[in-house]
């Protein structure tokens, strides 16, 4: 297979209405890495309402500066929930490890970009997951193939967007379709 064809890192997946896994009912996700070795993404559209921004500094013993940006906190997947990830604009670098994905996105799991966050600096566009989602090699294929996702392509009012609850709508409105109109049943030919 040729695989680089079917990248889809840089991506959106879009949840189908049919949607078996409840953790994932009409789930945005932002593929940060996809290859022969599996997939890993964030989950855009699943806000952890229940934790600030602040309370996370809090805990991690982050001062918190007087310019620090309201940041809405998000449940990116059901792998490692303590582990927190920052999607990102790359017009930011972590001393300590950021990943650039590509079109004009990096991903950075390291605590400085926390703290440069707290302190009002940081990227100038960012989301921060709780855990990710997570696929072993040819599970994200096989779950394309039985039509439990679209995808599309990524645009920063959908990732970086303040409100959650249109986010699957207008992930699908990038691709032309109405919610209405999507059917739970997978046809195959």
């Amino acid at each position: 297979m040729d695989f680089a064809s079917n990248d889809l890192t840089g991506k959106l997946l879009i949840a189908m209405p049919g949607m078996s896994d409840d953790r994932f009912a009409q789930a945005v996700i932002y593929v940060c890495a996809h290859s022969d070795d599996g997939a890993m993404g964030l989950v855009i559209n699943k806000p952890a309402d229940e934790i600030k921004f602040s309370d996370l500094l809090e805990q991690l013993e982050i001062p918190i500066g007087d310019t620090m940006r309201d940041i809405r906190i998000h449940i990116g997947g059901p792998v490692e929930h303590g582990r927190g990830f920052v999607l990102h604009s790359d017009d930011y670098e972590s001393d300590t490890g950021t990943m650039e994905i590509g079109q004009g996105k990096s991903m950075t799991a390291t605590v400085d970009v926390l703290r440069d966050l707290a302190a009002g600096g940081g990227p100038l566009s960012s989301f921060v997951a709780l855990g990710y989602s997570g696929w072993s090699p040819g599970q994200l294929e096989f779950e394309l193939s039985e039509n439990a996702w679209l995808t599309c392509d990524a645009r920063d009012d959908i990732i970086f967007g303040r409100d959650p609850s249109v986010k699957w709508q207008t992930a699908l409105s990038v691709l032309g379709i109405d919610p209405l109109t999507l059917s739970a049943s997978a046809g195959h030919a």
